[in-house]
């Protein structure tokens, strides 16, 4: 498997905290997210939907709903971070949590998941100050994490699952 097509925008990096521009640019990705993933999957049948998109890799559906349970972790991670002093943030195992029942259903309740979702963590981080993006949580397996972290990590997160649709629609010409 290539690295090209694991990472088609290539591997996060976060080296230091966001510009204002870098910050405005994952938030627009977080709003952004619930259009992107409709224009990417719209049209694909069940079949297509089954495909995965790396020798090995997930299915277009089951990228779609790691992205609403991804989705949905980041948004309670930065409520909580908002409203607690460095509160615990609990991983989980992606791979485990794709062996759930909700992954075979159909895609449209993780589409309906982000229309809501995203625009109320798009407001939340539209209306946060620069001082709030230094607040953090602990995640249980890798420590603390800035909420500018996070929205970094966020919004190369929308990018990379997104283009990983894309770029498959792309190379069986869909």
């Amino acid at each position: 498997m290539s690295d090209a097509q694991r990472f088609p925008i290539g591997e996060f990096d976060y080296e230091k905290p966001l510009t204002p521009q870098e910050r405005a640019a994952s938030i627009a990705a977080v709003r952004e997210l619930p259009l992107e993933i409709r224009t990417a999957v719209h049209g694909l049948s069940d079949a297509q939907l089954n495909t995965p998109y790396r020798e090995g890799g997930w299915t277009v559906r089951q990228i779609v709903h790691h992205l609403s349970d991804a989705s949905v972790m980041f948004y309670t991670r930065l409520k909580s971070a908002m409203t607690d002093h460095n509160p615990i943030a609990f991983g989980y195992d992606e791979n485990d949590w794709m062996k759930l029942s909700d992954n075979q259903l159909p895609i449209e309740p993780s589409l309906q998941i982000f229309d809501g979702l995203h625009a109320r963590w798009a407001n939340i981080l539209e209306n946060m100050s620069a001082a709030d993006f230094k607040r953090t949580y602990t995640h249980s397996e890798r420590g603390p994490e800035t909420l500018d972290w996070q929205l970094s990590y966020a919004g190369w997160h929308c990018r990379h699952h997104t283009a990983q649709i894309t770029f498959l629609r792309k190379r069986m010409n869909w």
